[in-house]
């Protein structure tokens, strides 16, 4: 998935990403600027059924950094699931590796933890690691690849997860910095806002 500039899709979509570390600062563009980007962005249109579903859908993908494949894939394996499938949906996409990086406070945003997965810094139960996408399971053991362990991106790490609590449902050691996923999330405990009945239709029509 290529991303151009971040800033640009928190505004677009009205919701903070978390795509770079501007986003979680006071110069955030959504807190300076809250209109939508382009000339038009004072003037919303109403958006027809569809095109809130297309809205959402595409809010959801930037939010994970799924493609529009994975993104199928996983509406697929949601409608199978014996839970709904909004709420499997959601479940599925926090398991993407990138995302779990994230969650364990390894990276202060997403787009650093899917860079740093794809260039192999990371082991999962001791082999090494290269796609983003990988969906854990409980058990599954995580930690910095050997070698990788003084590259820039981790140089503060013990400082900055101290005071960091990963969700309940992984653990990380802030000695060693190895994680462990301890069982798969609950729809109940993840926050977020979106409307993802709309993401199931969008796909169900195609």
């Amino acid at each position: 998935m290529r991303l151009g500039p971040k800033c640009k899709y928190c505004r677009r979509f009205g919701v903070k990403l978390g795509l770079n570390e501007r986003c979680l600062s006071p110069k955030c563009a959504l807190t300076r600027r809250r209109t939508r980007p382009g000339v038009h962005g004072r003037k919303p249109h109403p958006l027809s059924l569809y095109g809130k579903q297309l809205q959402e859908k595409q809010r959801l993908k930037y939010f994970y950094l799924a493609n529009e494949r994975q993104m199928k894939r996983y509406v697929e394996m949601a409608q199978k699931s014996k839970k709904s499938a909004p709420e499997a949906l959601l479940e599925i996409l926090e398991r993407r590796l990138d995302n779990v990086i994230w969650r364990l406070g390894y990276t202060p945003h997403k787009t650093q933890a899917r860079q740093l997965v794809s260039h192999g810094h990371f082991l999962v139960n001791g082999k090494r690691m290269k796609i983003p996408s990988y969906l854990v399971e409980p058990g599954d053991v995580i930690e910095i690849r050997p070698g990788s362990r003084d590259i820039k991106p981790f140089e503060d790490l013990s400082e900055r997860i101290k005071n960091f609590n990963p969700p309940s449902w992984l653990e990380i050691d802030k000695n060693t910095f190895k994680a462990k996923v301890l069982r798969l999330p609950n729809y109940e405990e993840i926050q977020h806002n979106f409307d993802l009945p709309l993401v199931i239709d969008f796909y169900s029509r195609h």
